[in-house]
């Protein structure tokens, strides 16, 4: 049996990828969330953040989205072995 090991988004370094395994907002966020494409099984990447750390830019279905770091730790992701 496979083993899936899991992040939030705001967890993954610039450069990391991963699969949306689920989001966890509730309400207009997650409705907000999956309109914007963070559909469960689609493939992330990070391409970047700000120096602070907020916001954090990923590619998603051949965009790119600038999240919140706070929006990006409800997006919980399945991450490949060598990137845990």
């Amino acid at each position: 049996m496979k083993t899936v090991h899991t992040k939030k988004l705001s967890e993954l370094p610039k450069g990391a990828r991963g699969r949306v395994i689920r989001i966890d907002a509730k309400g207009n966020s997650r409705r907000r969330m999956l309109e914007m494409g963070l559909v469960p099984n689609t493939e992330v990447s990070v391409e970047g953040m700000a120096p602070m750390g907020d916001p954090i830019e990923v590619s998603i279905k051949g965009y790119r989205l600038s999240l919140r770091k706070e929006e990006a730790a409800q997006v919980v992701v399945e991450v490949p072995e060598i990137e845990r």
